[in-house]
């Protein structure tokens, strides 16, 4: 095998597993535990991947804190796909949770057109305003501590009020998730501690997220991946990621 056909085996074992050991390698391509270091080396000069001590594992982008209003201009027609996966699968007579996520606006707003008759419980006062008006929804707002940032509440009585309900269906946004690591992060921890709760008074946990936060990590995890029991999102991930999640019993959409 050439220097370069190794290489990208490396890269998709990396890809697949999310991290690799210099030792494995070593033994699969028959080569010396030094001729794997620099292999490392240069994938890594090259920005492919991160070197630890023994291996390496994959490079993840960073996502950077914006608040909601900018959020909101942001990937429109994508996360209205996602929205509208996540409506048709909410039924007449069930008690729902929409938390704080610019997809759970688009959401809100689809369901001001529906005739569902529902119980939509939130945190976030844009939904608030949005489903106010209708007849056909009960609306109950959670209160607490406003997070000017997220426009939302957040924090201890938030969660307080969480706990005395058991919701049939919750709606989770995220900042991403690595399904190597099983963990799923949001950037505020007041933020992540009221996520948590929902999720734990939840008897069906949705994530709503684009498929590009497959790639992406805030700096709070607030749950693992077998958390949440399917990922709403605009289109499928890789193969690898697909494997991962069937085997915790998780379904994308």
């Amino acid at each position: 095998m050439f220097a370069e056909e190794r290489l990208d085996e490396i890269l998709n074992l990396l890809n697949t597993t999310g991290k690799i050991k210099v030792k494995d390698l070593s033994l699969q391509f028959n080569v010396s535990e030094d001729c794997i270091r620099k292999d490392l080396k240069s994938l890594e000069n090259k920005g492919f991947l991160k070197r630890t001590y023994g291996g390496a594992v994959q490079v993840r982008e960073s996502s950077n804190f914006h608040d909601m209003p900018l959020r909101q201009k942001t990937d429109i027609s994508t996360k209205t796909i996602i929205a509208q996966k996540a409506l048709d699968i909410i039924e007449d007579r069930e008690t729902i949770f929409l938390d704080l996520s610019t997809i759970n606006i688009l959401i809100a707003k689809l369901l001001r057109k529906s005739n569902k008759n529902i119980i939509v419980v939130t945190n976030m006062l844009e939904i608030m305003n949005i489903l106010s008006n209708q007849n056909n929804i009960t609306l109950v707002a959670t209160g607490g501590v406003l997070n000017k940032d997220l426009i939302g509440f957040t924090g201890a009585s938030t969660i307080e009020f969480i706990k005395k309900y058991k919701f049939d269906k919750v709606f989770i946004g995220s900042c991403g998730i690595d399904v190597f690591d099983r963990s799923i992060t949001t950037f505020d921890i007041d933020d992540g501690i009221t996520k948590s709760a929902i999720i734990e008074s939840s008897k069906k946990c949705f994530l709503v997220m684009e498929n590009k936060k497959f790639h992406i990590d805030g700096n709070y995890k607030f749950a693992k991946v077998e958390d949440v029991d399917t990922i709403i999102t605009d289109s499928s991930p890789s193969r690898e990621i697909l494997d991962i999640l069937n085997d915790y019993n998780i379904n994308v959409m």
